[in-house]
């Protein structure tokens, strides 16, 4: 699913500014099973993949074997403030963020760090859903199947929200998290321009593209009326993608 949602919706995305010829360097930060990555190894580029929770890269070492004996991919299971780019091979090309940055809980942090691994030229990808649309508080991995249905109940102040989330016995701590590090288009704009990035480029769908492997509904771009129609355009938008690079770089 994360494979041909990268390779249909993502890369055609970034090659709109960024061409992509094979023999890149692309880290993926938060990788999990490296689906996002296998993508651009597929495409000629050397993939760096960076993720916390080991486990998840048990399954992407079995079933990326091949490429990692090829020398096109390797992985690291490390928190990515603990690394440098010396120690991940040196500077990338790109750097993907996939359904990421709206977990991180400095986020301003991490982008203005993350310029320290591109070389000049460089791109950064984000992709995610802004905090406020329907499922903004990701209820459809709750296990409870009415919660997992429920839209915006995640915009619910917090100690009704928390309560709900007990009261049907769901991963209360977890889904708090979410809550307090979810993100809006506002903001990430804001952090952007104030850690000396530039948007290269975006683009705001009102149907998320991994949507139609999930649920079988096509993605579809947001009317261009409300991507211009601050706050607004969170409670609509399922998902944004963003390709930044630094001011530098202009």
């Amino acid at each position: 699913m994360q494979v041909q949602n990268t390779r249909e919706h993502v890369i055609p995305f970034i090659q709109r500014s960024k061409l992509i010829k094979g023999g890149e360097r692309v880290l993926e930060i938060g990788c999990g099973e490296a689906g996002v990555l296998k993508a651009f190894i597929d495409k000629g580029c050397i993939g760096v993949g960076v993720e916390l929770d080991e486990p998840r890269l048990v399954y992407a070492r079995e079933w990326m074997s091949n490429e990692m004996n090829a020398g096109k991919v390797s992985f690291i299971s490390k928190d990515i403030y603990k690394v440098d780019a010396k120690e991940l091979g040196g500077k990338f090309d790109i750097i993907v963020l996939k359904d990421v940055i709206e977990h991180i809980h400095d986020q301003q942090k991490l982008i203005a760090w993350m310029k320290d691994f591109l070389i000049p030229g460089g791109v950064i990808f984000f992709g995610f859903p802004p905090w406020q649309m329907p499922f903004g508080g990701h209820q459809q991995v709750m296990r409870n199947k009415l919660l997992s249905k429920m839209p915006y109940t995640h915009l619910l102040p917090g100690f009704l929200y928390k309560g709900l989330l007990k009261a049907f016995n769901e991963d209360a701590a977890a889904f708090m998290e979410i809550k307090e590090t979810g993100i809006s288009i506002e903001r990430f704009e804001k952090i952007v321009k104030r850690t000396g990035f530039r948007i290269v480029n975006q683009l705001h769908y009102f149907l998320n593209p991994i949507y139609e492997y999930k649920f079988g509904l096509k993605a579809k771009v947001q009317v261009p009326f409300v991507t211009h129609v601050p706050y607004l355009r969170n409670y609509i938008t399922t998902c944004v993608y963003y390709l930044i690079t630094p001011l530098m770089n202009k």
